[in-house]
């Protein structure tokens, strides 16, 4: 089934400054995002994803390209005639007004009749969980609490899009957890399209119906969580996604081989490659069988697992991440004589 698409980005550029002092911070980026959709943008810092994201609110001009919403061409139009609201890193409430102040403060500035603010408020706080905090100003509240009035604050006016730019990024580790589940259940119960930008691998994969991944300007891969995490398209995204092991190859005769020789996948194409495979795919037998010889280096512990470091020929290291035992060691000590494993499809071939 074709889904409508909400946001649309066709080869969109930005560069900011001029002559040798230019900045690319965009490079011919061409995106549909899906209606009802949770799309988030992944990427390092000056990657380019916030530029995008501001391109899309209207508070930056694409240099070229074209911004559509809707299939609306909405590239000229100024944010405040745009169905967008952002979400920022630093909440930006009035610390003067009440939690019902802020929520009802868009809804007041576009003229809503005053029953309809009072309902819109009372629902808007009932979706966040915030009824009881109604009066209470923000320097009042938690981190999470104020994020939770931002958050009230933008969907209020009911946007077609919400833009939300690291809005986690400020609160600890455990409370970023809370908040990534709320955020997912929001937009679950609005149906509104969120656009979200993170540079954290974890909240781009437990959140996202898709994620794009961005780098120095491009958009190198776009797909939905697991097809980036199982299929990634480079070097980088293999990186960047998840913790991975880079074996060096070289594919010959259809076989792709590491320098032990052992045989690992297949490939068409001859020349050196680089073999990707994810810690929890590598697998640990005992010296003798049939494997990849390797010593194991060092164990660390992380609780529910244990990260078992080996080296193979040549020095090239590989981790396998294991399940930790209710002893907690996982039973390899360093300089034990081990093979590594893993299955075909667990490998991925990347071009060097």
């Amino acid at each position: 089934m074709t889904r409508e698409t909400t946001v649309e980005a066709k080869a969109v550029g930005k560069t900011f400054g001029h002559g040798t002092s230019a900045f690319r911070a965009l490079d011919n980026v061409s995106i549909r995002i899906d209606r009802g959709e949770f799309f988030t943008l992944l990427g390092p810092s000056g990657c380019g994803k916030t530029t995008l994201l501001r391109c899309i609110a209207g508070f930056e001009s694409p240099s070229v390209g074209t911004i559509l919403l809707s299939g609306r061409d909405i590239t000229a139009e100024p944010p405040n005639r745009r169905p967008v609201n952002t979400v920022f890193q630093s909440y930006a409430l009035f610390p003067h007004l009440t939690v019902t102040q802020n929520v009802a403060f868009g809804l007041e500035m576009l003229g809503r009749p005053k029953a309809q603010v009072a309902a819109t408020v009372a629902r808007m706080l009932a979706l966040v969980k915030l009824e009881a905090f109604a009066g209470r100003k923000p320097a009042q509240l938690s981190g999470g609490q104020q994020q939770r009035v931002a958050l009230a604050r933008a969907l209020a006016p009911a946007p077609e899009v919400l833009l939300l730019d690291e809005p986690l990024s400020a609160l600890d580790l455990k409370l970023r957890k809370e908040m990534q589940s709320e955020l997912k259940r929001l937009q679950h119960e609005t149906g509104i399209t969120f656009v979200f930008v993170t540079h954290d691998q974890e909240e781009a994969l437990t959140m996202s119906d898709r994620v794009g991944v961005m780098s120095a300007g491009k958009l190198l891969q776009v797909g939905t969580p697991r097809e980036i995490y199982n299929n990634p398209v480079s070097r980088f995204v293999a990186d960047f996604i998840g913790e991975t092991n880079f074996l060096p190859g070289v594919a010959r005769g259809g076989v792709v081989r590491l320098a032990s020789g052992e045989a690992v996948a297949e490939r068409v194409a001859n020349g050196p490659v680089t073999v990707a495979v994810r810690p929890e795919q590598v697998r640990i037998a005992a010296a003798g069988t049939r494997g990849i010889p390797a010593l194991v280096a060092r164990c660390v512990y992380f609780g529910t697992d244990t990260h078992v470091h080996m080296t193979l020929e040549g020095g090239v290291e590989v981790v396998a991440r294991v399940q930790s035992p209710p002893s907690g060691d996982a039973g390899f000590a360093p300089g034990a004589k081990v093979v590594v494993l893993f299955a075909p499809d667990s490998v991925q071939v990347l071009d060097d």
